[in-house]
């Protein structure tokens, strides 16, 4: 096999072989790359005790911020704002068409769009859509897991699609038909460890990834090396340069400027926590790929900058499901469906669930 590194056999005893193995124990140690390592992991424990400390230090010297009122009013403020954020947030979503009729069709008489709120147990509302062909037997639901840092809102165009051939779309389970889950990006490595859950798996027909984030790098060793402590020290400390907003996502610089200018795709500093969930969840999938059932649909560009195409070979080569299908796109980027040819692969989409239905009910 090409690439393959002749390892010598290590023995016991006073053999002539001995000096040799010792030859490899000293290159091994004092490498390079064994060197950077240790000044890595040492620099981490060294920010790690000064981070400590300088928390310690502080709560020491300082009252505690229930009895201090500039805090409670800082607390009050911080709080206010972000409720402020939210209710306009939702108020953009809200203002989105969701509907979008060409001159060719008419989909608002076609298609039921309806938002909602679902509460979970964390009291947090999460705000969905909903789009159900009006006419005709609705013959699966495809459920939708967005992307990092973008909306529900962006895959009304699919949505459309979906319809036509009667799918429903929606961003929830819905129990009753056969249920699709679909996910881009980090959303595709969500909704791939959640099919891992066998009670999850038996709700579901199938997923579709598309660009999922697999093999994750951090742009640099010192990042993954004091990621999990500063996610626990400082975990909504903000770092820069990771939404890499200068690589490119679609070929179709129309889509690129509707993406960068909608008030819902957020495009500031990703907080060090998420980073590291992120890494987190991409290493816990690629040490898990055999054992992979669910049926599924991985879709992904070759030219993509942001997640890794051989990543999803990888997947498709290891996963153990009976039922699986694989297309890389010659050229393509990220955002799949916002590429010049979103309607061929849309259709792509809607026929492996069309066959897949038929697969199951033959």
């Amino acid at each position: 096999m090409e690439g393959a590194v002749q390892v010598e056999e290590l023995t016991s005893g006073a053999s002539g072989r001995i000096i040799p193995v010792f030859k490899n124990v000293r290159r091994s140690v004092f490498s390079s790359a064994s060197i950077r390592r240790a000044v890595i992991f040492f620099q981490s424990i060294v920010l790690w005790f000064i981070f400590h400390l300088r928390r310690c230090r502080q709560h020491h010297h300082r009252p505690p911020p229930p009895s201090s009122p500039s805090s409670k009013r800082k607390f009050s403020f911080r709080r206010r704002e972000l409720e402020e954020d939210v209710l306009r947030r939702r108020a953009l979503a809200e203002e989105i068409q969701m509907v979008k009729s060409s001159v060719d069709d008419d989909w608002s008489s076609q298609c039921h769009a309806t938002t909602s709120l679902f509460f979970g147990t964390g009291r947090n509302a999460l705000f969905c859509r909903s789009w159900l062909p009006v006419a005709g037997e609705i013959r699966g639901i495809l459920i939708i897991i967005h992307g990092l840092n973008e909306h529900s809102g962006r895959y009304a165009d699919f949505a459309r699609q979906l319809n036509s051939c009667n799918f429903g779309v929606y961003a929830m389970d819905w129990i009753g038909k056969p249920c699709f889950l679909y996910g881009h990006s980090t959303g595709g490595a969500v909704v791939l460890k959640a099919a891992s859950y066998p009670y999850i798996q038996e709700l579901l027909e199938g997923i579709i990834l598309t660009s999922p984030a697999l093999r994750v790098t951090p742009s640099h060793p010192i990042v993954g090396a004091v990621a999990p402590i500063f996610s626990l020290v400082a975990p909504r400390y903000q770092f820069k340069g990771a939404n890499k907003r200068g690589i490119p996502v679609s070929r179709d610089p129309a889509a690129l400027v509707a993406k960068y200018t909608d008030p819902l795709v957020y495009t500031g500093p990703m907080r060090i926590r998420t980073g590291h969930e992120i890494l987190r969840i991409s290493s816990h999938l690629m040490r898990s790929f055999k054992s992979v059932t669910v049926p599924f649909f991985v879709l992904h560009g070759s030219a993509d900058k942001v997640t890794d195409p051989l990543a999803s070979q990888d997947l498709y080569n290891s996963a153990a499901s009976k039922y699986k299908d694989i297309k890389l796109y010659d050229g393509f980027l990220h955002d799949l469906l916002f590429e010049p040819e979103r309607e061929e692969i849309a259709q792509d989409i809607i026929d492996w669930m069309v066959r897949k239905l038929s697969c199951h009910h033959s």
